[in-house]
């Protein structure tokens, strides 16, 4: 089973040649030097937030496998799902999908499905995919979409992801990625400040404050779910510390600071 690009010439350009300069473009000045474990990247159309995607993933080391977990903006599907797709297309050619590691993954948490309909026409997972694809000719990947759930919920498929990880031997040559965007449709200013709350708990490694923080301030990170998992499974990896590599709003690129969109870029190692 294969899974075709369903944003390709609406979030991102959807021919070869303009996606490699696209891609290009954003990932210019950026030095490969982070020995990531863990990523926040941003999803919107690249215009609005591929600087800040090519700034995040351009930093990294690059990686034989990357876990990807995106929120799941349809509502359709199971709650937990994997792609059950072997090949996931993109102009810029076809990625694997790790299947030895998906089916780690599902034997250790049985919260984690295959499920085809929750990733069909979700963008969350696949525009972060011809970024990498630019940066590094061979990987594989395990798409996962993440529904809202409790802190608990949430723990408990971070610890599978890393029991997996370790049991696969994987610790070295592997990177999580949360794909998220940060507040939505706010002014500028209240946006940063939210933001930048959300922000300071994801470089303190507490996913227990940034989990009340979304609560507290309706915060509306649509992958706070991605993220809260990825900090947890990367401290049980062994990271240590965050940076901020980069956060920028709609309104940098629109002039409408009225109503954006926020956008950060983080490491974890």
């Amino acid at each position: 089973m294969n899974r075709n690009p369903f944003v390709a010439g609406q979030f991102y350009s959807g021919s070869k040649d303009a996606l490699s300069k696209e891609v290009a473009r954003f990932v210019a000045g950026s030095k490969a030097e982070d020995d990531a474990i863990g990523v926040v990247s941003p999803h919107a159309g690249y215009i609005y937030s591929g600087a800040v995607a090519g700034s995040v993933l351009g930093s990294i080391k690059p990686k034989d496998t990357y876990i990807i977990m995106g929120p799941n903006h349809t509502g359709l599907g199971c709650q937990f799902a994997l792609s059950p797709a072997r090949i996931w297309k993109t102009p810029l050619g076809d990625v694997e999908t790790d299947e030895r590691l998906a089916l780690e993954i599902k034997k250790n948490c049985r919260l984690i499905k295959d499920d085809e309909l929750s990733h069909i026409k979700e963008h969350s997972i696949e525009v972060q995919l011809p970024i990498l694809q630019y940066l590094n000719k061979n990987f594989k990947f395990v798409p996962i979409v993440i529904s809202y759930a409790g802190l608990d919920v949430y723990r408990q498929i971070a610890k599978a992801l890393a029991k997996s990880v370790k049991d696969l031997n994987l610790e070295k040559n592997i990177t999580i990625i949360a794909s998220s965007d940060m507040t939505h449709y706010e002014p500028q200013d209240t946006a940063k400040s939210k933001d930048f709350a959300a922000i300071e708990a994801i470089l303190r490694l507490d996913e227990e404050e940034l989990f009340k923080r979304i609560s507290s301030m309706d915060i509306t990170m649509c992958g706070y779910g991605p993220a809260l998992i990825m900090i947890a499974a990367s401290k049980a990896l062994g990271a240590k510390k965050a940076k901020l590599v980069k956060y920028a709003t709609s309104g940098d690129v629109s002039g409408d600071y009225s109503s954006v969109v926020g956008y950060a870029g983080i490491t974890i190692s």
